[in-house]
């Protein structure tokens, strides 16, 4: 199942691409979104035989590849991952329909998105250090050239700049794993025989596990080199210059993904290999990522409210929601643990339907600057149903309640606050913050007169706003039933925190290990 996921986009992006007659852009779009459909099924398909309660690896694939290196084909999906790979598809379908019909090179185009679409997984299931990484090194290639050549006018300097940055990370993180496997003498880059934690408390007192054999300032140099590594990719500041530039020339579908997918593999590598492979190094640490988190957070939301080109506000955000994440897993309770997959989630959804929308209003003004465009709301020359879903999205991503945005934040924020309640009120500024930038775009683009020069936009068909109402339907639906989400996750973000409570227990035997709340026992 795990490898349909990975190798039918990748396999049909090859079709796409080496087809031997000729393909029309109509054809090649609706035989993507046929394939990226399939995906998606197969995706929620998990979702059916997924064992909550289970906080192990399931679907479990192993074959031996390369046993010189210690390469294994190892994939497997646990409540972390899962809600990654299902938005991933969901996402890449959206951003396919949402692709215009006459865009030039379709074949090329189409064949780039399927196979970022398939390295996404890959890394999101990947079991195998090296194996994630060649994945991650992959959707570089694909999402270099969506840019560089369907991009605006600057888009050989965006796709030149993401490119380096995320090289600079990739080495990163590829000497973080190299000097992991060669320091521990393991014979493999497993995941599994290289994370500090056993199936029973024994296992792990025993100390017998590669990573906590380790000297402490070994883990340390090892856990930064993971931390600015996947920094760069989620990007935090002073990491994210690549991504305001990268966002405003690439075009609309390219921005979902980037913006709902690919910075995901950012706060997921940080999770799955800085906390899960170093959790002492990290709990060293942690006081200081949550102000690096504080400082992204602020740094984010005061670019956002200074911008006047909506792609590029709606791009700072991004940043500043990723901070959250950071908040949350620096904390480490078992409550904010939770509450970083649902905000990856949520910012997933949010931020595509954002880009979504700004785009549309793009194409039908030729304009996103919020000092030009005002009135259009107007409901019989404007854009009215746009503009309602506009204000749908920024009130979830302030976090007003009934939203997916307030179930993320309120969760993140009484997770944290135990640990850093001075950062974590902090970070609350910046959900203000957040309201006062979006406010600004809302009231100046869609309130107000409508300008003369857009008093005959064209109309927007239901094509246009499908996708949107799609988005915006999930994003209200989880606001008001989280826990169809979170208990997907309970029981993996929970395994997460045993090792450092053990460690707290072996420092002091008083300390007792806290349990993961379940959604019902906090008011949810």
């Amino acid at each position: 199942m795990l490898s349909a996921l990975i190798w039918v986009p990748i396999v049909a992006a090859a079709i796409v691409g080496f087809w031997p007659g000729n393909l029309t852009a109509k054809t090649t779009k609706q035989f993507s979104l046929i394939v990226t459909a399939i995906v998606l099924i197969l995706s929620l398909a998990l979702v059916s035989q997924f064992n909550v309660l289970d906080s192990n690896q399931q679907f479990v694939e192993s074959l031996p590849w390369i046993d010189a290196l210690g390469l294994t084909y190892q994939l497997g999906v646990d409540g972390l991952s899962l809600p990654l790979v299902i938005i991933n598809s969901l996402l890449t379908l959206v951003a396919l329909y949402a692709t215009q019909d006459d865009i030039r090179r379709p074949r090329f185009y189409y064949s780039l998105v399927l196979v970022l679409n398939g390295a996404v997984t890959g890394a999101f299931v990947a079991q195998d250090l090296l194996l994630f990484f060649l994945f991650y090194e992959l959707e570089i290639i694909p999402l270099y050239f969506l840019i560089a050549i369907w991009g605006g006018v600057r888009r050989g300097y965006a796709a030149t700049k993401f490119l380096i940055y995320t090289a600079l990370s990739g080495i990163l993180i590829l000497a973080s794993f190299l000097g992991l496997v060669w320091l521990t003498h393991s014979p493999t880059f497993a995941y599994g025989s290289l994370r500090p934690i056993g199936e029973t408390f024994a296992g792990i007192a025993s100390g017998s596990f590669p990573t906590s054999a380790l000297p402490i300032t070994t883990q340390l140099v090892l856990t930064i080199g993971i931390l600015i590594g996947f920094g760069i990719k989620i990007p935090l500041v002073p990491f994210h210059t690549w991504l305001p530039d990268a966002h405003v020339e690439a075009s609309t579908p390219i921005s979902v993904l980037l913006a709902g997918v690919l910075l995901k593999l950012g706060t997921y590598g940080l999770m799955r290999f800085g906390l899960g492979l170093f959790p002492e190094a990290w709990a060293i640490l942690a006081p200081w990522l949550a102000s690096w988190a504080v400082f992204s957070v602020l740094y984010g939301a005061l670019n956002a409210i200074a911008q006047t080109d909506m792609k590029k506000m709606v791009a700072y955000s991004s940043i500043g929601h990723m901070g959250y994440i950071l908040l949350a897993t620096a904390a480490a309770t078992p409550l904010s643990l939770l509450a970083t997959v649902f905000q990856m989630v949520s910012h997933g959804l949010i931020s595509a339907l954002l880009f979504i929308l700004v785009g549309v209003v793009y194409h039908k003004t030729g304009t996103r600057d919020i000092q030009v465009l005002r009135g259009l709301l107007n409901p019989e020359r404007g854009l009215p149903v746009i503009g309602s879903l506009m204000i749908v999205a920024v009130m979830a991503s302030a976090g007003l309640p009934g939203m997916i945005g307030f179930i993320a934040e309120f969760l993140i924020f009484r997770g944290s606050y135990p640990v850093f309640p001075t950062q974590t009120i902090l970070c609350m500024v910046g959900t203000g913050l957040t309201a006062v930038y979006f406010l600004l775009l809302v009231n100046k683009a869609f309130f107000g007169r409508l300008s003369e020069e857009f008093s005959n936009l064209p109309p927007v068909s239901w094509s246009d706003r499908a996708p949107a109402i799609v988005l915006a339907a999930i994003i209200v639906f989880l606001g008001l039933q989280p826990n169809w989400m979170v208990r997907w996750s309970d029981a993996t973000t929970a395994s997460l925190i045993i090792l450092p409570q053990i460690h707290a227990t072996k420092t002091s035997p008083s300390a007792k290990p806290l349990q993961a709340p379940q959604l019902s026992q906090i008011g949810g």
